[in-house]
């Protein structure tokens, strides 16, 4: 987790909401992202979005069940939809998102019984500090 915060500050640093997801396999880092939205001007590029395809890409492959997605807020339902189709072993996120969040809120997209795959979820890691790289992002906003 603590890569993925690294990877919401440098968002932070781009004018981004500072999200951040990183993909191990096996203990090792195989991709990292930031969003980008703002950035590429494509309301598509989240960072666990933008983590898939460079996990896909750095595997040659469609699927990543023996990966673990870390990312520091809760996805939304095209994340999680995302997730599910790349067949994403684990997720493990920080901050909860009680308006766009769809894992614990929302969708619930892993409970819906159309789901294809449902990852094992770990939910609240680093939570606090997730929370606060984007109340402090939003605060300044305003």
């Amino acid at each position: 987790m603590t890569l993925a915060l690294e990877q919401a500050k440098f968002a932070q640093n781009q004018d981004e909401v500072p999200i951040g997801a990183v993909i191990v396999q096996q203990g090792q880092v195989i991709a990292s992202a930031h969003n980008l939205c703002e950035s590429l001007k494509d309301p598509t590029a989240h960072a666990e979005l933008l983590a898939i395809q460079k996990a896909c890409a750095a595997l040659g492959e469609m699927r990543l069940s023996d990966c673990e997605l870390y990312v520091t807020l809760e996805p939304c339902a095209m994340c999680a939809g995302a997730i599910s189709h790349a067949r994403l072993a684990k997720v493990i996120y920080g901050a909860y998102d009680p308006k766009g969040g769809a894992i614990d809120h929302g969708a619930k997209v892993f409970q819906s019984p159309n789901c294809l795959h449902r990852p094992d979820v770990i939910s609240g890691v680093d939570e606090n500090e997730s929370k606060q790289l984007l109340q402090s992002f939003f605060l300044a906003k305003r």
